[in-house]
């Protein structure tokens, strides 16, 4: 054997033996993944997800609520992202869901382009981005109405990275979200951070 092809060898043997390394740590994602959503599908768990991509931080100083002029906002890739949780949820067995949504327009319109079912305001889920101070008490009245709810179609919350970080530790990106067990509490557990396209 050349020296050439017996470098090879060696490159696709160590290989071989990296992934038969690998294998049970991708099952075991995979697995747990799987428990996530099933936990989401049958009541144990809501999915909390940051809006999808709304250029920019924070929002400008003469923001107002409810109206959007004021407020940054969904770009087309922002409202391709959110249309994108319909197929993505479906095909994890879920195709209505209550949804509840920061008032902030980029987070209703991500809610309300997932097209999975009837969009309710939730204050709550409001960004404290610029009022940090705030952030306890919303963190706090959000354990409260979600561990509240009443058995039902699956829960999805629509939010902001402040929130979802408060909540969770988790720090997501743009239309990511965590799916989180139930009942929630000071220091919840994050079965999976999930987004579509993943």
């Amino acid at each position: 054997m050349s020296d050439r092809k017996a470098q090879l060898y060696d490159i696709i043997r160590v290989c071989a033996i990296w992934l038969l390394m690998l294998l049970p740590a991708m099952t075991a994602y995979a697995d747990d993944d799987a428990r996530a959503w099933s936990a989401l599908r049958d009541g144990s768990a809501v999915l909390m997800l940051r809006h999808a991509l709304a250029p920019g931080t924070g929002d400008p100083a003469n923001f107002t609520l409810g109206d959007c002029s004021t407020q940054r906002n969904l770009n087309e890739q922002g409202r391709e992202q959110a249309r994108a949780w319909r197929s993505y949820l479906a095909g994890h067995g879920i195709t209505r869901a209550r949804v509840y949504s920061s008032q902030w327009c980029r987070c209703m319109e991500t809610a309300k382009g997932m097209d999975v079912g009837p969009v309710t305001p939730w204050p709550a889920l409001n960004s404290f981005f610029r009022n940090r101070s705030e952030g306890g008490m919303a963190t706090r009245t959000t354990i409260s109405l979600v561990n509240e709810l009443d058995a039902g179609a699956p829960v999805i919350l629509v939010s902001h990275q402040v929130n979802i970080t408060a909540l969770t530790g988790v720090y997501p990106a743009s239309n990511e979200g965590v799916i989180i067990a139930l009942p929630l509490s000071d220091n919840p557990t994050v079965l999976a951070r999930v987004t579509p396209g993943s």
